[in-house]
């Protein structure tokens, strides 16, 4: 994961899910197989415009270049917190170039309230 400085920072993705979830952002924002981007338990269907990506964490494995990891935290336009998790390496659990192009339209608005 990057860090700028901070020598307790959490290191891996289930450390951040974690304490992420103790903030109370527990559901994920997901592409469905229609590229559809919706919040878990909602038929919403989002635009990139809808959606600010307010941190991004990005975790590299030690020990296998394919074990990596991008977890997004996002709001959306009514104030709903989630994350969004892209595995890449040789397997992305979001294959071909729409999930990639729905991030890049997403505006970043990043947040010091998760920084830890």
């Amino acid at each position: 994961m990057e860090n700028s400085g901070n020598f307790d920072a959490m290191t891996t993705l289930s450390q951040v899910m974690k304490t992420l979830s103790e903030r109370g952002i527990q559901r994920e924002f997901r592409m469905n197989e229609k590229c559809e981007m919706k919040f878990e338990n909602s038929d919403k269907v989002y635009q990139p415009a809808e959606l600010v990506i307010l941190k991004t964490y990005r975790f590299e494995g030690d020990s296998n270049p394919d074990d990596n990891a991008v977890l997004y935290v996002v709001k959306d336009n009514a104030g709903n917190r989630g994350m969004i998790i892209d595995s890449y390496g040789a397997d992305s659990n979001y294959p071909g170039e729409e999930f990639d192009k729905f991030l890049r339209d997403i505006p970043v608005l990043e947040s010091d309230e998760f920084n830890f």
